[in-house]
């Protein structure tokens, strides 16, 4: 199986790339796991300071790859969307500093990994939509709400608002908007290490809520209602529908 993952590490900076490029980056169940490794693993190293997500490609990650739903049921999608959470918390609670750079399209699970990093960086051509409500899924929303405000979160996940870079930089969703040849601003950000993990541990379990459990329920409650393939394919079909 070719690998969806590729890492590598330097100077104390991790870089984690998604790399489906023929199916937009787009999560399959095997890659969210692949993903799981590539982030224990540069957490594991202790000079590790920084960590940059990215997409090859022209998208960042178009979210689950719904390309084998046929196959699929409740229970399977329950369980993807279980790990995928579990992801977003390592990202979220991380002892370290966390970079995204979006490119494209960076929708459903993509946003939600994107918006649980720190440094939120978009090439102009980005876009960002939060649909998993849009079929009963409660997927991110409380941390979506505490980086942005339920202000700005509010119709993103429950109208389903996309958002282009100048609205998401507006509402703080995107943090820096970055040049077509971003790796100068990304070493100039990375020169400069922040404080000690374990510091840094602390920092984040005053600054953040600590609400894993609750979250990983959250979710868990939405995607337990019956009917959850039923949902996702009717919304496929209302988004395939032609808008007049």
């Amino acid at each position: 199986m070719t690998p969806s993952i590729q890492s590598r590490a330097a100077e104390g900076v991790a870089h984690i790339t998604l790399d489906r490029p023929d199916r937009g980056n787009a999560f399959s169940a095997a890659m969210v796991e692949e993903l799981q490794r590539a982030w224990d693993a540069a957490l594991e190293d202790p000079a590790t300071h920084t960590v940059v997500l990215r997409g090859n490609g022209k998208q960042f990650c178009t979210g689950f790859d719904l390309s084998s739903l046929g196959d699929e049921t409740d229970s399977t999608l329950r369980q993807r969307f279980r790990r995928v959470e579990a992801l977003l918390q390592s990202v979220w609670h991380a002892p370290l500093r966390t970079v995204a750079i979006a490119q494209g399209r960076t929708w459903g699970a993509g946003a939600d990994l994107f918006a649980s990093c720190d440094v939120r960086a978009a090439f102009p051509d980005a876009t960002f939509r939060f649909p998993g409500a849009g079929f009963g899924i409660v997927l991110g929303t409380r941390r979506l709400t505490e980086a942005i405000g339920w202000a700005a979160a509010r119709p993103l996940v429950t109208e389903g608002k996309p958002l282009d870079v100048p609205a998401a930089t507006a509402c703080g969703l995107v943090t820096h908007v970055i040049p077509a040849e971003p790796e100068e601003w990304l070493a100039q950000l990375t020169a400069i290490a922040p404080v000690d993990r374990e510091t840094f541990a602390a920092i984040r379990a005053v600054a953040r809520a600590q609400l894993q459990k609750e979250d990983a329920e959250s979710l868990d409650r939405s995607a337990a209602r019956p009917g959850l393939k039923s949902r996702i394919e009717a919304y496929i079909e209302r988004a395939r529908a032609p808008r007049h």
